[in-house]
């Protein structure tokens, strides 16, 4: 399965969950300051679990950060 994260493509060898798949980059359904958008939607944390990723998907990760 091909994916775009963030802008890079990249290769997975099975179809997963959402969930699963952030979960490879340290992304945890209780993190704070996530947001996840798949193809351009912003998909709610309480989906992540529930909504399948398949191939040619694209996915960006929004981390806030904090700074000065």
């Amino acid at each position: 399965m091909d994916l775009k994260i963030n802008g890079e493509s990249k290769s997975f060898s099975d179809s997963a969950s959402l969930l699963a798949l952030l979960e490879q980059f340290d992304v945890h359904p209780d993190a704070t300051g996530v947001a996840v958008a798949l193809n351009d939607v912003v998909v709610p944390r309480a989906q992540w679990a529930t909504t399948d990723v398949t191939d040619g998907d694209s996915i960006e990760i929004i981390r806030a950060v904090q700074g000065g």
